[in-house]
């Protein structure tokens, strides 16, 4: 049986945050304090490709911090990339770590279909 899932995503999880930066091939994230064009704020900084400044990430509040000035300092779909990487990411690990296997497959519209084989079926 199949299940369409739709996920409203905090970014909670240091190990997702590195393995999306690693899947997306972007420098490993840093954590401390960050200067954006609005003043300074702290958590865990991930640059993404062409932003003046990076996006910094509350894990404790699971909030996302980002100065892109409208979409003139940073393109949205790359936070839209790293934010789908750190789903899947976080999906993974989470499967991972209770046993379960899971596949991914790239769908033609961008989108990303995860698999995860429960109890001998697939969900």
């Amino acid at each position: 049986m199949s299940h369409i899932v739709v996920i409203k995503t905090e970014v909670r999880d240091t190990a997702a945050i590195r393995a999306a930066c690693a899947r997306l091939h972007l420098a490993s994230p840093t954590e401390g304090t960050v200067e954006l064009f609005s003043g300074e704020t702290q958590g865990i900084a991930v640059q993404l490709p062409d932003w003046v400044y990076p996006v910094v990430c509350n894990v404790a509040r699971g909030e996302l911090k980002y100065d892109n000035f409208g979409g003139r300092w940073g393109d949205q779909k790359e936070l839209d990339r790293f934010l789908q990487a750190y789903a899947v990411e976080r999906a993974r690990l989470e499967a991972r770590k209770n046993g379960l296997s899971i596949t991914e497959q790239q769908l033609a519209d961008g989108s990303i279909k995860l698999t995860i084989q429960v109890n001998g079926g697939a969900t």
